[in-house]
């Protein structure tokens, strides 16, 4: 079927996750019309099946709860964490923007932020946690976006390439999954957030050549493909940071996908131990996030662990998947946990620690001896574990069959690095150009300006610097169409 010019509004969002409500928000605020356009066939993208939580640097719950923090602190963790490679002006921009322009922000549009979480590489505790998790941050700024007017939101409709008039983008050429035709959308300005590329294995490996020699899972959205990044390469934009992934190594495969690429991040397990294919325990269990879990298991040969547990503690387990959801949510069905425990191919269980030891295929002397070392130190009273200086306190001993493991692989989350930005979100050539009339934003652009967070990202920093990037991009989008001031971009100092 041939494109049909059908619609016209002032700025189109293509994506409807952090960036798509955020950005419709802040434009529709501004009174531009918008209009929102998904590829998949449900609203959401990654942020609503994320957990939700966000960096945020000295703000009112900080101080509620006794918590002294500061813009410099936080940059300062941030810049030490990311390993020397981060975006120093996104992220001060970020930070000094973090309390007043994220946090109250997204409160005064129904975001509930209940409490906050310390977190590694942090001074002090920044993860702000928010009712509902991103489930719950999506549907309220979503339900504002919707108060405010943006009421056009077209699923099974994803962006194939960009329409330019001399220069400009004006438009998108948009597939209609549903009907199999194309659609064309003229706009003033364009608003791109289409995620990353962490659900794109081939991609993966053009980029990370290295990992081929590992089992590597898809781990994000299944839409983060890197069609974002396909169309604005035709438009001349740069990437930068392209090799920086960001890892959960808290992963299964899903024995459900026919390709045998995908992976369902499993949390709730704090009491576990982690034994690798020698039957062997590696590193301290605690320390799980993408600078100290992923790359202590990926440095074992192969590149897997087993999660270690007993009948006690799987109750708590959770799975940050969708197809795991009571529908509607962002929490689990627990039949639905349950059955999956029960089926899994990468969930093993044995009555004895004998019998789980052949089934997970490790020698059982060194597997008994790792788990029962483990449990004396329990036993024993002990504050730390003597040999990976793990926190013993209040562990339960793994002692009650029957006992489980998981079989936990390297799942890729997060693009760390992705189309390069300037502050107003607008992609640049290969001479540092805007290009004009489109705007990128979100995991498409490394969260934020192409690479916010350096090869290492602080918990909490995909999704704020998401909404926040959303906002901005949002924001200049609808000054283009001509309406609003813009963002500013220098924050109120003192």
């Amino acid at each position: 079927m041939s494109a049909q010019q059908a619609l016209n509004t002032n700025v189109l969002v293509v994506g409807s996750g952090a960036v798509g409500v955020a950005a419709s928000i802040e434009a529709r605020e501004a009174g531009a019309s918008v209009l929102v356009i998904e590829q998949a066939d449900h609203l959401g993208g990654a942020a609503a099946i994320s957990g939700g939580g966000c960096c945020l640097a000295d703000t009112p719950l900080q101080r509620q709860n006794g918590i002294e923090d500061s813009t410099d602190l936080a940059f300062d963790d941030w810049i030490r964490f990311g390993g020397g490679s981060a975006d120093e002006v996104w992220a001060r921009f970020y930070l000094e923007r973090s309390s007043e322009d994220l946090f109250e922000w997204a409160a005064a549009r129904g975001v509930n932020w209940l409490g906050v979480n310390g977190n590694e590489g942090n001074t002090v505790a920044r993860w702000h946690r928010p009712e509902g998790g991103g489930g719950g941050i999506w549907h309220a700024l979503h339900d504002t976006a919707v108060e405010r007017g943006v009421d056009t939101w077209m699923t099974s409709t994803g962006a194939n390439e960009l329409i330019v008039d001399d220069g400009r983008v004006v438009g998108v050429r948009a597939g209609r999954g549903d009907s199999g035709g194309t659609i064309d959308i003229m706009a003033d300005a364009v608003v791109m957030g289409t995620g990353g590329f962490a659900s794109n294995l081939d991609m993966l490996h053009e980029h990370r050549p290295d990992l081929k020699q590992h089992r590597i899972l898809e781990g994000s959205h299944v839409g983060a493909q890197g069609n974002g990044h396909r169309i604005l390469d035709k438009m001349g934009s740069i990437t930068t940071h392209m090799d920086e992934v960001w890892f959960y190594v808290f992963a299964i495969p899903d024995h459900k996908d026919s390709k045998g690429r995908r992976g369902l991040v499993v949390r709730g397990v704090p009491d576990g131990i982690w034994v690798n294919a020698q039957g062997v325990r590696f590193h301290n269990e605690d320390l799980t996030g993408g600078a100290s879990g992923a790359p202590a298991v990926m440095s074992q040969d192969p590149a897997f662990c087993w999660s270690i547990l007993d009948s006690t503690m799987t109750d708590g387990i959770s799975v940050s998947d969708p197809q795991y959801y009571v529908p509607g949510t962002s929490r689990n069905d627990p039949e639905k946990v349950a059955k999956l425990i029960e089926e899994s191919p990468s969930i093993v269980s044995a009555d004895t620690l004998e019998g789980l030891a052949d089934q997970i295929g490790v020698p059982p002397g060194a597997f008994i001896e790792s788990v029962s070392r483990y449990n004396s130190g329990v036993d024993q009273g002990l504050e730390t574990d003597p040999d990976f200086g793990r926190s013993l306190a209040n562990r339960r001993m793994i002692e009650r069959p029957p006992y489980f493991a998981l079989n936990f692989v390297p799942l890729a989350r997060k693009s760390f690095g992705g189309i390069k930005t300037n502050l107003r979100c607008q992609p640049l050539d290969k001479h540092y150009r805007p290009i004009p009339g489109v705007y990128a934003a979100g995991e498409l652009a490394g969260m934020a300006g192409g690479h916010i967070n350096g090869k290492n990202g602080l918990e909490g920093t995909m999704l704020g610097p998401s909404l926040f990037s959303g906002r901005v991009a949002g924001a200049w989008a609808a000054k283009e169409a001509g309406f609003g001031d813009g963002f500013t971009e220098v924050a109120d100092r003192d």
